[in-house]
């Protein structure tokens, strides 16, 4: 296991910005290879909900901290690992019960802390945001309401078969729609304060077959959408995006049809979460097959 961050049976380790964590109840400590197979276990409790950080896991194989300073938090409950956090540039609760939530938080204020989103099981979400909205610049979205979805079988519908994995042929093409869908859903461009960043994670999608487009005769993007994480179990729909050309002409639900049956070439559960204003994508959700399990909310900063 890994060394204590705050007072506990273990070590401390030697980190000056713990001199300002004073825990409230039980221990915050950043997770090491040692921790692996516990975290494997609160991750396979919900492998739909926790899907971020299983794919994380299934691709580093360790719960230690990145070589990009990405950490996975964890809180002890007197007997084994019993919540845990991603802090990277995102923060993703990992069945984190409110008492955890409220030690990770006065954990992240206490160290500093720099993040620009907070995702996953709302509760846990909420729970963490009332403790780190006192030291956080406002935020740009609240969303606490949005529809954890999952399908396990195959799609309801006929899938559309234009649909296919990208290939590094399309990405001119490509990107254009790939920003055109996140100001749609954020608001700003990711192309801000530079592209660089934003190019090289299309790309990656694209190389990992995590990328599914379809055009129309002229070459312009008619739909396209994104795998986010991708585990042995789970894969989780994001990037949905339609040409407003095309919209109104009852398309999306065959091209989610199509998405699904591409993700099952990665894993045999499809997930996704949406914005609970977004009735239309609800709508085409549930035709496809897709059913509620669960609630995630985001705060985008």
């Amino acid at each position: 296991m890994a060394p204590w961050l705050a007072s506990g049976t273990r070590a401390h380790r030697r980190d000056p910005a713990l001199h300002r964590y004073k825990p409230a109840q039980g221990s915050v400590r950043v997770l090491d290879d040692s921790d692996t197979a516990e975290l494997w276990a609160l991750v396979n409790r919900n492998p739909v909900a926790n899907i971020f950080v299983a794919s994380h896991l299934e691709n580093t194989k360790t719960a230690a901290p990145t070589p990009a300073g990405g950490q996975i938090l964890g809180y002890d409950d007197g007997a084994s690992l019993a919540s845990a956090c991603w802090a990277g540039a995102n923060i993703v609760p990992v069945e984190t019960s409110p008492v955890a939530a409220q030690e990770f938080g006065r954990y992240l204020v206490a160290t500093g802390k720099s993040f620009s989103s907070i995702f996953g099981p709302s509760d846990a979400v909420m729970d963490l945001w009332s403790e780190l909205q006192t030291n956080a610049s406002s935020p740009f979205d609240v969303r606490p309401n949005q529809p954890l979805m999952e399908l396990r079988t195959g799609p309801a519908i006929e899938p559309h078969p234009g649909l296919r994995f990208s290939t590094m042929e399309d990405f001119d093409a490509l990107l254009p729609a790939c920003v055109a869908m996140f100001e749609e859903e954020v608001g700003y461009s990711p192309l801000v304060g530079g592209d660089q960043f934003y190019k090289q994670r299309i790309a990656s999608f694209i190389n990992r077959r995590h990328s599914m487009v379809d055009f129309d005769g002229g070459g312009e993007v008619v739909f396209k959408a994104e795998l986010g994480s991708v585990s042995s179990q789970v894969t989780q729909i994001q990037g949905v995006w339609m040409n407003p050309a095309y919209r109104g002409r009852g398309l999306s639900a065959a091209y989610l049809a199509a998405v699904v049956l591409l993700a099952r070439e990665h894993a045999p559960v499809t997930s996704l979460y949406v914005n609970d204003y977004n009735a239309p994508a609800m709508a085409s959700y549930r035709n496809v097959g897709f059913e509620r399990v669960g609630t995630f909310a985001t705060i985008l900063l």
